[in-house]
């Protein structure tokens, strides 16, 4: 008759010896009570406190990182923030183009609130652990913001594709209500994607080591940490997935510029041809960016790689992008950036304008 085990007062114990104790009580819990293992798996990887690694490897250059990320940060936010108001006090502005890039705007905030706030405090703390609740919330709101994001630079290059080759359709087509919708689906959309990535991802077994190799829960380097054999078909879905849709948002928005192009060329004069064009130069600007960089990340190819080198290319698609959107769209937009400049001396001087 074999002996009773308390599986609580097994899976308890202080951390030292904690990988011999759970092996013990593996072997004990499938003799006697097969097909509890896993779920006493769940149990444990539910209450399992991640330790994100990020920048730690780099000891002497994380007060740098955390000046330099911080001010990005700002300078991000002030950057949407100022564009949003902007657009809403100039009623000029009040078009289907720069409704959309309000909504732009306000993903991007999200996305790097979801993410920036935490790699500024972790370049601080010699504690970087995360909870599997933190975690996955981190996750599921970095993937809905960012597809969001990129659906909504669809929706926009559709937008100019209504403008320049179907002027005289445009307010039927951009009508309001299509517009809300437009940009309503977008999140639905994003949404979906961070649901259907974190629900993958977080329903597998993680019962190897906690530290992820990065500055926020990323799939691949979470991903790593679980075990069993649905691990590769997780993996391999996720992957499909997520480059399915940016393969799809990315080969719509050729299409719609390769009509712009070819209604743009039968424009007889060189000024027309100018002032068309100039009206898409910042989003195929923030378009060839923000693809450009996901696309190093999403379809490099796989070999050893550094630790050092994924963590610091991350920071492209979390930093830099964001970082760099509001300054193209203030720049290359031309009625933005007189709108932006009228609204500040209106602020300083309200007496003068």
């Amino acid at each position: 008759m074999p002996a009773v085990i308390d599986r609580g007062t097994l899976l308890s114990r202080p951390r030292d010896g904690e990988d011999l104790l759970h092996q013990v009580a593996e072997l004990c819990l499938s003799h006697f009570a097969p097909g509890t293992v896993s779920m006493q798996k769940g149990n444990f990887s539910a209450g399992t406190e991640f330790i994100l690694v990020g920048f730690s490897t780099f000891p002497h250059l994380q007060m740098m990182f955390f000046l330099l990320f911080l001010l990005m940060y700002l300078f991000t936010l002030l950057g949407n923030l100022l564009i949003m108001a902007t657009v809403w006090s100039e009623r000029n502005l009040h078009t289907p183009m720069y409704l959309f890039l309000c909504a732009l705007s306000t993903s991007e905030i999200l996305y790097t609130l979801a993410i920036t706030p935490r790699l500024l405090a972790d370049l601080l703390s010699t504690r970087r652990t995360i909870t599997w609740a933190a975690c996955a919330s981190q996750m599921f709101f970095s993937f809905t913001f960012g597809f969001t994001h990129s659906f909504l630079l669809t929706v926009m290059g559709y937008d100019r594709y209504v403008a320049i080759c179907h002027p005289l359709r445009y307010n039927v087509l951009m009508s309001p209500h299509g517009c809300a919708c437009l940009v309503a689906w977008s999140w639905v959309g994003g949404s979906v994607m961070g649901l259907v990535v974190t629900t993958a991802v977080f329903h597998l077994t993680f019962c190897g080591p906690n530290e992820i190799h990065h500055f926020f829960c990323h799939v691949p380097p979470v991903v790593k940490l679980a075990c069993g054999t649905d691990v590769p078909t997780v993996a391999l879905g996720v992957g499909l997935v997520c480059i399915m849709a940016l393969l799809g948002c990315c080969l719509l928005i050729l299409l719609s510029y390769a009509f712009i192009v070819a209604a743009i060329l039968r424009i007889p004069s060189a000024e027309g041809r100018h002032k068309a064009f100039s009206t898409c130069a910042s989003h195929l600007t923030v378009v060839i960016v923000h693809y450009g960089f996901a696309s190093v990340v999403y379809l490099k190819p796989k070999g050893p790689q550094s630790l050092e080198g994924d963590t610091l290319m991350g920071i492209t698609y979390t930093v830099l992008t964001p970082f760099l959107s509001p300054i193209i769209f203030s720049l290359r937009n031309k009625e933005l950036k007189t709108a932006m400049t009228k609204t500040f001396l209106r602020k300083l001087y309200p007496e003068k304008i």
